[in-house]
């Protein structure tokens, strides 16, 4: 006998009941209560007089929710009481990023410690909520219900990040905008913006106009992968660069979704933007253009005194536009040919007592961290750095390998990994055919989501030296914002687990399970993501 669908949709609503809301990242602890609280016309958001930290998260929970409900959720400073979402900063004992969080049938508390704990339990309540909820416009006809649910939640790693490089395709601002919200919506807190290559500047630096009046922008672009012989060029002009107005309305966006933006200058390779810009910085007699093709290029800073002192200017101003304590010099993948051919380069190590060129960076690298210290902020570069030797307070970026990141954190620096195998989102995550050009590389969903950050040869100093992981988008093969969302997500939703989830918690099966779910948020957020595979 077929069942009547009224008995059906009570057979589906019960299941719902027993299932546990499908939130991403996983929360730490999240038990599942009976019932749900429903949002209507008359619930209101409330916080304690004077705690402006709950005042912000409760303008943001608002903001984020009035376009899809319609509702008023009427905000301003009140108790906890019936129909309310209610919002107060106290002590948790689950650090500045944690949160409680507690649904009951008729109203909905979000307790955290500071500012940040408040945002990310807004961000738990948003993902309880229907998926239509992050759709731009409204959803008639649904019924805004949140399940009861207790959680206590905090985050695995403090660094939890995405490279978004802006060098190799200019990337407009309002896209940079919605991929922090999109990466404030899974709870991390770091994007690392890759702001100059050989084949761009994008950020204006007044003591040096050049920098984006000639070193923004190139005369056409390498068409197909760069290993493809011959190469062909689209013919098209390409460009573009943030003003000092742009960065400061960008850095204050993110920092109200508890994002920090880390700059990233090259130094002293992938520099020919900046050389084409300077002829002086470099090392050769001929003037040299904005590059037009991918790949690692024999231009690099000369190590002049002179050149410091410009990169050193450079410094200055984007330190004092980003507010947060780290900034990115590069130092990858610079390779010394020219430096060796050079004379004044030679003279140079001489007077300098330097034996080699690994040497010579690393006195490069420490002026750098020297100048950085000096203004409160701290060094961050690419594995290389190590090359030649490093000061303990610089941080490390391990990209070529979780050995490099070994390395580090045995040696004593800070680090973050990065490892090409587990979080180079350039690469393809099917095989090639069928999906838009990438880089190379295979980097499946699973794979990602395998990777632990803190490897199993780290005692326990050694590991607590790992601050976390980022994944890269570098956009050589990544032209348009719909491009980078498609190598982004769902790899960044893996990502988001590994780095806020405890690592016995973490479950692929339970993950991807949660991810179908999620991925209707994204897509009602207009986010271009990858589909999962049948």
């Amino acid at each position: 006998m077929m069942l009547s669908m009224a008995l059906l949709n009570v057979v589906a609503f019960a299941a719902a009941e027993a299932a546990a809301p499908a939130v991403v990242p996983k929360p730490v602890s999240l038990e599942r209560g009976t019932g749900a609280f429903t949002l209507d016309d008359a619930t209101r958001v409330t916080f304690p007089a004077g705690d402006a930290a709950a005042e912000a998260a409760a303008a943001m929970l608002g903001e984020a929710l009035r376009p899809a409900t319609g509702l008023p959720l009427a905000a301003g400073p009140g108790s906890e009481g019936a129909n309310t979402i209610h919002l107060r900063t106290e002590e948790t004992g689950l650090g500045p990023e944690g949160y409680r969080l507690e649904v009951a049938g008729d109203r909905a508390l979000i307790t955290g410690a500071a500012g940040p704990g408040l945002f990310y339990g807004v961000q738990t309540l948003r993902q309880l909520l229907p998926a239509a909820v992050f759709g731009a416009a409204r959803a008639e006809g649904t019924v805004w219900t949140v399940p009861c649910v207790r959680v206590e939640d905090r985050p695995r790693f403090a660094w939890r990040g995405m490279l978004l490089d802006t060098a190799r395709h200019f990337t407009p601002l309002a896209f940079v905008k919605k991929f922090v919200d999109t990466l404030a919506l899974h709870k991390m807190n770091r994007l690392h913006l890759h702001l100059t290559d050989d084949q761009g500047w994008r950020i204006e630096i007044k003591k040096y106009p050049k920098l984006t009046e000639v070193g923004a922008w190139r005369a056409e672009t390498l068409v197909g992968h760069y290993t493809k012989k011959p190469r062909t060029f689209d013919g098209k002009r390409h460009g573009g660069f943030y003003t000092q107005d742009e960065i400061r309305d960008l850095v204050a966006y993110a920092a109200a979704r508890h994002v920090t933006i880390m700059p990233e200058i090259e130094m002293p390779g992938h520099a020919q933007a900046a050389i084409a810009a300077y002829p002086e910085l470099g090392n050769v007699s001929e003037p040299l253009p904005v590059l037009t093709y991918w790949g690692v290029n024999p231009n690099i800073f000369n190590p002049e005194e002179s050149t410091i002192l410009f990169l050193q200017d450079v410094l200055a101003e984007v330190a004092d536009l980003f507010p947060g304590t780290y900034i990115h010099i590069g130092g990858d993948e610079a390779t010394k040919e020219q430096w060796e051919k050079s004379p004044a380069v030679q003279k140079r190590m001489a007077d300098l007592g330097l034996e080699d060129e690994d040497r010579m960076q690393s006195y490069f690298i420490s002026r750098m961290n020297d100048f950085l210290k000096g203004r409160g902020k701290k060094l961050v570069g690419w594995d290389e750095i190590m090359d030649g030797g490093l000061g303990a307070d610089a941080t490390v970026m391990a990209w070529r390998s979780v050995d490099k990141g070994i390395t580090a954190a045995k040696a004593g620096h800070d680090v973050v990994m990065a490892p090409t195998a587990f979080t180079y989102f350039d690469y393809y995550q099917a095989p090639a055919k069928g999906e838009p050009l990438g880089i190379g590389g295979f980097l499946p969903l699973k794979k990602a989501y395998s990777f632990d950050p803190v490897p199993g040869e780290l005692d326990a100093a050694a590991a607590a030296r790992v601050l976390g992981a980022q994944a890269q988008l570098w956009s050589e093969h990544i032209p348009t914002p719909e491009h980078c969302e498609y190598m982004a997500f769902p790899r960044a939703c893996a990502l988001a687990e590994i780095v806020w989830t405890p690592q016995a918690a973490r479950d692929y099966e339970d993950f991807t399970a949660r991810l179908e779910e999620h991925l209707k948020r994204l897509k009602n957020a207009g986010v271009n993501f990858r589909p999962l595979d049948k």
